[in-house]
């Protein structure tokens, strides 16, 4: 026998329609209460959001940002190539990391020549405590590195790579890893 409510409804749109009104309610109750739990269960894993390194040339320095939203809070002033041999911008990765780097003394004005020697690690090895390679320009790579020169920071004086203070490139160095984002802007 159906109801009045049900007689302009054939009787499978009734019989539906009556399930989904008894759902409804056990539905939003679930809703509720799962709100009010407080959220994903404990077992859920929460993605953290992995580093980039932002370069703005302009402002002559580096941000290690963990997202897009939030402003950079802490920058560090960096030296960036020269006019002659500016540092590409674009977007790039981490390619090579390196912990007390050699420098293999080259002709910069043509560097398919052979080396001319190797600088071991030390306090006269121009790269410093660390070199993060992340782009080719001018014929050679180009990458983040030490320097003891802190007086060339906030000039443009390098051959296209971005020199920082030894202990500024070693807490950059160990937030990020090979694959890492590197967002070059103006």
């Amino acid at each position: 026998m159906r109801s009045a409510s049900d007689l302009s409804l054939p009787p499978t749109r009734a019989r539906l329609a009556r399930i989904l009104f008894a759902l409804i309610p056990a539905l939003a109750s679930g809703i509720i209460g799962c709100a009010a739990m407080g959220g994903p269960s404990p077992s859920a894993p929460v993605a953290k959001k992995e580093p980039y390194l932002l370069l703005r040339l302009g402002e002559r320095l580096l941000y290690v940002k963990d997202d897009d939203v939030v402003p950079p809070t802490e920058g560090f002033l960096v030296a960036i190539g020269r006019a002659q041999y500016p540092t590409p911008t674009g977007r790039f990765q981490v390619n090579e990391m390196v912990q007390n780097p050699d420098f293999l003394v080259f002709d910069f004005s043509n560097p398919k020549r052979p080396d001319r020697g190797r600088i071991a690690p030390g306090p006269n090895n121009p790269l410093g405590l660390r070199w993060i390679a992340f782009a080719e320009a001018h014929g050679w790579a180009v990458g983040f590195h030490g320097t003891t020169k802190t007086e060339v920071l906030g000039q443009a004086v390098s051959h296209g790579c971005v020199r920082m203070r030894n202990e500024d490139i070693v807490k950059v160095y160990d937030r990020i890893k090979v694959g890492t984002p590197v967002v070059v802007e103006q």
